[in-house]
Order: C-alpha cells, then structure tokens, then sequence
C-alpha cells in the first residue's frame, strides 16, 4: 500500500468539561491531541494505513506527548521536527450544547509555522502516495513555503494532493487573506474537500451548484462536499455521487470532518489510487469509500477530542452493517 503524508498543524485542543458554556465561563479543560492535519493522519494509521506526519514540534512536554500520541496510533513520527525557538501550539475549545465548538489559539508563532522549505526532503514521495493539507498553516510563514515545496515534490513523483481548507477565521489577521490564500492552494490539489459551512466563503458565490463547479480549476479532479451529518457528495467528471450520514449520539463534533477526510483517503490507498486512475475509481466505488468515510466521521463525534475518538476500522464496517439491515 501507498503511503498518506499530512503536513501542518499537530497541536493540544483543551476540550472543556463543562459544555453549553461560553469559553470565558469554562473552569476545567481536559487536553486532548489533535491539528487537522494530525487527526486525519492519525485516522489513516488507525485503519492499517501507511501513515506519516510532517511537522515541527517545540522542545517541550506537549510535544512529547503529541509523539507519543501518534506513534500510539501508528503514525511515522520521522518527518517530524524539533525546536526550542517555540511552543508547541495549544487550542481552547468551548462546546455549546449541540456540540459545536468555538476556539481560542495559542500560537504566535507556534513551532508547526517554523518548519522550512530546506526541511522537506525532495526524495521523500512515490508514485501513489497522497500528500494531504489544510488551510490554518498557510499563513505567511516558513510553513507556507514548506507546504509549496512538499506540494511540488509530491506532484513530481506522482502522488496525489488532498487539500481540506478546514477554515479557522480566528488564526487569520484578515478574512480576505484566508480566502485569497485558499483560492491560491486549490488549483494545485487533485482532490478538495470543503463543508457547507466553508463554500460560500472561499467561493465568493451564493448559488451552491455553481460554488462546487468553479472549484474544478488547475489541477482539481474532484470535490467533496460534506454536509454534516447529512451525509456528502461527490463531483467528478461532470456528475454527483450522493451518500448519507449515519444517526449517532453526538458529544463532541472535533475531528469529524477530518476523521471523513481520513476514511476518504484511506480507503483511495486502499484500493491503490493514481493520479491516472483517481477519476476512475472514484466514479466506479465512490459508495463504499462514502460510506465508509461518513461513518468514521460519524463515530468520532461520539467521543471527545478528535484523535483520542477515532473508531476502529471494525467499528465502522459495524456501523455501516447495522446501517444496512
């Protein structure tokens, strides 16, 4: 099997043990591991994958314990850095009562956004591999130019580029940055996953057909639009694939979207995915990799945090099954 490479943010969410409470109200948080990045890798290895994460971490014991985290879940840690010229970036999390969050960042800069360019090995990417990234390490930054680099280097070797711009207004000094940026990052991505919360957004358009279909620039071969617990759809070569979301107990909603991502991609490594190929495949077993994407993003929001809630590839063939009778 290919391997998955996720670049950006790992960092700590403090997840509060109150919910329903505005963050300045919250009095005892529990940390949990996680980064966008980080969860979608840590999803990959969880489900046998071949799995790799590309950062940098601060010298300091959140950092331990983020190394520990992922090669807990199967991640190789050998493409993540050091460094005592920052922190280890932290999160705090407030949960509202349906489950929904609202963040408060500690980084400025954090460790992630000092990785270089001159750190990503040019050697480091076969043909098959997918490179996956995210939006909230693209603020200017050596970070940003890493990203460009291991996007280049990927590409050169033929591995396919997942972009999830996953948005975080609040780690952004301007909102038209964040989207300019974006807009920027997607005509080099194969595949781009955006939520419905995201589109109108980073499209600049209302009507939410033609918002999908102006995604389809450079090199994009298709797009996931997640909808929630509605489920998602599919666009690739002029058509839509429709597949629902899965009923569950909802407790925490971190990490879902990034758990759905991380199924997605699991299962394209799964059936051996190419460039060449990844419209073909997607067309011809986009049902199962749906489905199997909407349950693992379903069950993750059943516990708290986001790595330490990912299911098991079990887990999810249960759920899928039960779903089926």
């Amino acid at each position: 099997m290919a391997r998955l490479f996720s670049i950006g943010e790992v960092l700590i969410d403090f997840i509060p043990a109150q919910k329903g409470k505005a963050l300045k109200d919250v009095f005892s948080f529990e940390r949990a591991p996680g980064g966008a990045p980080a969860n979608v890798v840590a999803a990959v290895a969880k489900f046998g994958g071949n799995a790799s994460m590309i950062t940098k971490l601060g010298s300091d014991a959140f950092g331990d314990f983020l190394i520990d985290t992922l090669n807990e879940v199967g991640v190789n840690t050998n493409y993540v850095y050091r460094t005592n010229e920052a922190n280890t970036a932290l999160a705090f999390v407030s949960l509202k009562e349906d489950g929904e969050r609202d963040f408060s960042f500690y980084r400025n800069p954090s460790a992630d956004l000092l990785l270089s360019e001159e750190e990503i090995g040019e050697n480091w990417f076969n043909e098959g591999d997918i490179l996956h990234f995210c939006s909230v390490d693209l603020v200017e930054s050596p970070m940003k130019q890493a990203h460009a680099k291991a996007i280049r280097s990927a590409k050169e070797k033929g591995a396919i580029i997942s972009f999830d711009p996953n948005v975080r207004l609040p780690l952004w000094k301007d909102p038209q940055d964040c989207r300019k940026t974006i807009l920027q990052f997607i005509p080099e991505a194969h595949l781009v996953k955006i939520s419905d919360e995201e589109l109108e957004f980073i499209t600049g358009i209302a009507n939410e057909n033609e918002a999908i279909h102006s995604l389809f620039v450079g090199d994009v071969k298709a797009v996931i639009y997640t909808r929630g617990s509605q489920g998602a759809d599919l666009y690739v070569n002029g058509k839509c694939y429709s597949s629902s979301g899965f009923g569950v107990t909802v407790e925490d909603t971190t990490g879902a979207g990034d758990a759905f991502i991380g199924g997605f991609l699991f299962k394209l490594l799964e059936k051996n995915a190419s460039v060449p190929q990844l419209m073909k495949t997607l067309q011809e077993e986009n049902q199962e990799i749906l489905s199997f994407a909407n349950a693992s993003g379903a069950l993750t929001t059943t516990g708290k945090g986001a790595i330490s809630a990912l299911p098991t590839k079990e887990d999810i063939y249960q759920l899928i099954k039960k779903n089926s009778n």
